[in-house]
């Protein structure tokens, strides 16, 4: 399998990290959906990160698709069984995803719009609602390195080395925390934040 997609996005991150911990091999390729669009393209026309090639071929993109496949493949699942830990992890997960479509948001809107046309009201929208969500991830806390503890920890890392001045890191001292330790595991240190490689 191949992985497309820079570790500076979280949604590649929160699938490099996920692949290891299903002690799945891949391949890595950081590659710009900006930089490196026309190169993209031709692998998966909607230049899309992440994006996965399957070992026969087949295109996957969107990371919770993926990781459906992956653990599909390993035969097992980052998620519990059991329906109410499962809603849990979900509603954790889901939080995760907002902030980072969020912040996302944030970058594109400071990164590609020109300053002149900046819209406060916009940004002042979207950042309620990464605080919104932060303040969520706060009190749900995952307790393990499940697939709820993945998106939390790389939602909190590329939130801080993206926009950390919309966040204020006093306000959330157990995800901090919970990030920090996080950062210190094996898949995570192999696959830092950044536009680096997956490290063997």
């Amino acid at each position: 399998m191949k992985l497309i997609g820079m570790l500076d996005s979280p949604y590649v991150r929160r699938v490099a990290i996920s692949l290891q911990l299903l002690e799945l091999p891949f391949e890595h390729q950081s590659l710009s959906v900006f930089r490196g669009f026309d190169e993209f393209r031709r692998t998966n026309p909607v230049v899309k990160a992440p994006t996965l090639v399957c070992d026969d071929g087949t295109v996957l993109m969107d990371s919770t698709l993926i990781l459906q496949y992956a653990e599909a493949l390993a035969g097992r699942s980052l998620l519990p069984d059991e329906p109410k830990a499962l809603a849990q992890a979900l509603r954790t997960v889901g939080l995760a995803l907002a902030a980072c479509e969020k912040a996302v948001q944030i970058v594109y809107e400071h990164g590609l719009r020109p300053a002149e046309k900046l819209h406060q009201p916009w940004l002042d929208r979207v950042t309620g609602q990464l605080l919104a969500a932060c303040d969520g991830l706060e009190q749900a806390m995952p307790i393990g390195m499940d697939q709820a503890g993945v998106s939390t920890a790389v939602a909190w890392e590329f939130i801080q080395k993206m926009v950390p001045e919309a966040v204020p890191t006093a306000r959330y001292p157990k995800l901090v925390a919970f990030s920090q330790a996080a950062e210190a595991l094996p898949a995570f240190v192999a696959a830092p934040h950044g536009d680096g490689t997956v490290r063997a």
